[in-house]
């Protein structure tokens, strides 16, 4: 069943570090009316990379998180600077942060953490044919390059020190995504 999205009344705009905060009065379909709230993204969005060393090892990358006050193991990540396309965000901080490039950057998708009550969108890249270059990133150490199989995708999302939704996901849909040869 398709409904009409809800009329916005009023937005309410909060200053809120990287994101702004938004307070919308919302009235629906069936006349209910109410207030949410929703984070928007200040940035360009984000990518996640699924570095493919060979066909059968991708490549991950153990960094701090603060969030969760230990090292956590995940893809490749950051943020689109102002003027990049998903492809050479990708491509520059799999550089900054594994000390690969890539020949071949492909993007399958755009995914989003909570589109309930925010924004961002994190697009997903299958780096792959990768050669060794480093350049500087923001990190303040460098990261543990820890290459992984594939195949055994079982063992690694039951790891507690790998519990990143966005990285569990890309694996997956990229391991599919391969297996259909692309």
């Amino acid at each position: 069943m398709t409904r009409p999205l809800p009329t916005i009344h009023q937005i309410t705009d909060e200053e809120s570090g990287p994101f702004q905060r938004q307070h919308l009065d919302l009235e629906f379909s069936n006349g209910e009316r109410r207030r949410f709230e929703r984070l928007v993204s200040r940035g360009h969005g984000a990518v996640v990379v699924v570095p493919m060393l060979d066909d059968q090892t991708v490549l991950l990358v153990r960094e701090y998180a603060a969030g969760v006050h230990r090292y956590e193991l995940g893809l490749v990540k950051g943020r689109i600077d102002a003027g990049e396309t998903p492809e050479q965000a990708a491509d520059r901080e799999l550089k900054e942060e594994a000390g690969y490039g890539a020949r071949r950057l492909d993007v399958l998708r755009a995914m989003t953490l909570a589109p309930t009550y925010m924004s961002h969108l994190s697009h997903l890249v299958v780096a792959r044919d990768l050669y060794p270059e480093r350049l500087v990133g923001d990190e303040p150490e460098e990261l543990e390059v820890v290459p992984w199989k594939i195949a055994e995708l079982d063992r690694l999302m039951l790891r507690e020190d790998f519990s990143e939704g966005r990285s569990l996901a890309a694996l997956f849909i990229a391991r599919q995504w391969l297996e259909r040869g692309e």
